[in-house]
């Protein structure tokens, strides 16, 4: 009854005398609808609709169901189709390629989509929130620890971005921003150095945000070279694992070929 109560409204079952969970069978005596005269627009909607139906179904016929999504039905219910359905659209972010693409790390991926709506919990955010905290940046104190001082201009994460650059082709200019760093991204002469760059830049934000943590919440320091010898192991093994896959057998002589290994 719950599509009934949706057109007649709260009231359907008591002006129709059934039971919400009444079915069709209970509104039927041998050939005809045993539905009270109608008392509202709504009601004698129903019963001209109820006039076009042809009664009584034969008992060895089962009664069937479609499941609606959107402005078509579909045979049998898919959880896919439903979720396009239900779910509220946006327009694709420009980062969206940067941050979710075939062989991504999910963590990684994960740290690079909140730094990218900059939501990620450094001091300078914590202190906006009126928390008794000092803003300023852990590894040097002379400045707040925003998103992009923190994961760009500090000369901390400076030092690490100079040995990507080593193996990614570095840029004309040091990026200090955000939008400077994606246009980097998308500004490589091809497809595998595209794709260099993009796991190269997740791996460097997902490290040093994890440093950032390990020297805030264990007062552990580690060199930038230290970091960056992780992050050079790091992708090493990402493409060493992939170097069979389309794409990934040109990264793979790329990267290494950069680096001077064997």
């Amino acid at each position: 009854m719950e599509q009934l109560i949706t057109h007649i409204g709260p009231a359907g079952p008591r002006a129709l005398r059934a039971r919400e969970d009444a079915m069709v069978k209970d509104a039927i005596s041998g050939a005809t609808w045993t539905l009270p005269h109608p008392r509202s627009q709504n009601e004698i909607d129903l019963h001209a609709y109820l006039t076009t139906l042809y009664l009584p179904l034969s008992s060895d016929v089962e009664d069937s169901y479609d499941w609606v999504a959107g402005d078509s039905s579909i045979c049998d219910f898919r959880s896919s189709t439903t979720w396009e359905v239900l779910r509220l659209r946006q327009d694709i972010k420009l980062w969206a390629d940067v941050v979710w693409f075939k062989s991504a790390i999910p963590k990684q991926s994960f740290t690079m989509w909140v730094a990218n709506y900059d939501r990620l919990p450094t001091r300078a955010r914590f202190a906006t929130w009126g928390l008794p905290i000092s803003p300023l940046f852990p590894f040097y104190s002379n400045f707040d620890e925003t998103r992009d001082h923190l994961l760009l201009s500090c000369e901390y994460s400076r030092e690490i971005w100079q040995g990507i650059f080593s193996r990614c082709q570095p840029p004309s200019t040091m990026f200090i921003d955000r939008a400077k760093l994606l246009s980097w991204i998308r500004a490589a002469s091809s497809a595998r150095l595209t794709l260099l760059r993009k796991l190269a830049v997740q791996t460097a934000i997902y490290h040093l945000w994890k440093q950032r943590n390990n020297l805030i919440h264990n007062q552990i320091s580690i060199p930038s070279a230290s970091v960056f010898r992780a992050i050079d192991r790091e992708l090493r093994n990402i493409i060493s694992a992939r170097r069979h896959k389309k794409n990934f057998d040109l990264v793979f002589y790329f990267f290494f070929c950069q680096d001077g290994s064997t």
